[in-house]
């Protein structure tokens, strides 16, 4: 019996140490992923002279200001790229949603020559490199003359293969029982999408727009490429403009306070419907 005991506690004893093993390499990864967004907010509550006149940069101020963030709104239009990214994530968003939805709900259930051939060359498309993508719509773009225009800054952005398919997963996931049963009460297959689909599959439409509009809020390539002019920029180009024309080179901190201004916005967001991102991944993962 003492010989099992020992070897008893010789599995607890290395299941313990390989717990906190783990434990501490996971510790220690929070700790060098959170750490830039410690220093960015850090550094936005330093006042200009505290930060030039540390020679060995600190971890902790004991003077804070909010003033390099008044500067950030005040000195650089900061605002105005606020309000340009809000139309421009709502927009894309929206029409987005409208595309996607109605692209799934043609996969998923509806019937018609060619469908899954369609569907394949859909896929196949997720394997082009962005940068050909990118290349082809800006000529389309500058031959609409639609440069430095909301319109140009939304039209590439307003499907995504990824999402359709991720829907049409999701869709497919619905009996087809329902369907069919609704299709005899003779309901049409636009009511059904809308009082059926839509509600049914909420977590995944839930999770496709917080994604889609994070990464229209981040969104940077695109509209640097397509605009010029700076009544046009979103705040991911405002802050490189920022960093080149305004007070960025010189200001660090109030530089960093335009950042977290920016970034806040996402990370609250993020925090908020994490549950939801989560469930909506997994859901339109899972078949059956």
């Amino acid at each position: 019996m003492s010989g099992e005991n020992n070897k008893k506690d010789k599995r607890r004893f290395a299941g313990a140490l390989g717990q906190g093993i783990t434990h501490f390499f996971l510790i220690l990864w929070a700790i060098i992923v959170i750490f830039p967004f410690y220093w960015m907010i850090l550094t936005s509550f330093k006042s200009y002279a505290s930060y030039n006149s540390e020679y060995v940069p600190k971890l902790y101020t004991l003077s804070p200001t909010v003033q390099n963030y008044l500067s950030a709104f005040t000195e650089v239009p900061l605002g105005r790229y606020f309000l340009n990214s809000v139309i421009f994530t709502v927009l894309t968003t929206a029409i987005m949603l409208v595309v996607i939805t109605l692209a799934a709900y043609a996969f998923a259930r509806m019937k018609f020559a060619g469908k899954n051939l369609v569907f394949t060359i859909f896929l196949s498309l997720m394997m082009i490199p962005n940068e050909l993508v990118i290349i082809t719509n800006f000529i389309t773009i500058t031959d609409l003359n639609l440069r430095n225009t909301f319109t140009g800054l939304v039209l590439p952005s307003v499907t995504s293969v990824f999402y359709i398919y991720l829907l049409k997963e999701n869709f497919e996931q619905v009996p087809e029982e329902l369907y069919k049963a609704a299709i005899v009460d003779g309901t049409s297959d636009f009511k059904y999408l809308i009082d059926v689909m839509i509600p049914v599959c909420r977590p995944t439409m839930v999770t496709i727009t917080i994604l889609k509009v994070i990464e229209c809020w981040n969104s940077y390539v695109w509209p640097r490429l397509i605009t010029d002019n700076s009544k046009y920029f979103l705040v991911s180009n405002g802050i490189q403009e920022i960093r080149e024309n305004g007070f960025g080179r010189e200001n660090i901190p109030a530089m960093m306070a335009a950042v977290v201004s920016v970034s806040v916005p996402l990370i609250v967001l993020f925090f908020i419907f994490r549950k939801q991102i989560m469930a909506g991944v997994s859901r339109g993962g899972t078949k059956g």
